[in-house]
């Protein structure tokens, strides 16, 4: 057998060439699953800690014009029943200034997925604020 002709014969390229894009395009599609996962849990933690500031900053509740624990279990549940319960581990309410008015921040601090939902614990910080309601 002439050893060129052999270099150059494609018999059984296929199965290897498929097998070699198949993994490739399933890392890729894994990690486009993956982002997207990362994206929503930031995206829920975000809305949650505005939820709960918003909730937290209602008029009725103590003299300071708000809520603080009432804001911060909002915050947990929502995140609880939207992700999990260990996403809303360490969630704290403060009554501050915002942009210069009196406002209501709710800061959770929660783990970012990087395989799954597993990933670095307290690598996730976000703040919701809410303007203060007073009534006079």
């Amino acid at each position: 057998m002439d050893i060129r002709r052999l270099w150059r014969e494609d018999a059984g390229s296929a199965v290897a060439e498929f097998s070699m894009v198949a993994g490739l395009l399933t890392v890729l599609t894994l990690s486009v699953i993956q982002l997207g996962l990362a994206l929503h849990v930031r995206n829920t933690v975000i809305d949650a800690a505005a939820e709960g500031a918003r909730y937290a900053s209602l008029a009725g509740g103590d003299l300071a014009g708000g809520d603080l624990e009432a804001g911060e279990q909002r915050t947990r549940d929502l995140i609880t029943a939207a992700i999990g319960p260990s996403y809303a581990r360490e969630v704290a309410a403060a009554n501050d200034d915002y942009l210069g008015y009196p406002a209501v921040t709710v800061t959770v601090t929660a783990p970012l997925p990087v395989l799954g939902l597993l990933g670095f614990s307290d690598a996730l910080e976000v703040a919701g604020h809410a303007p203060l309601e007073l009534v006079d």
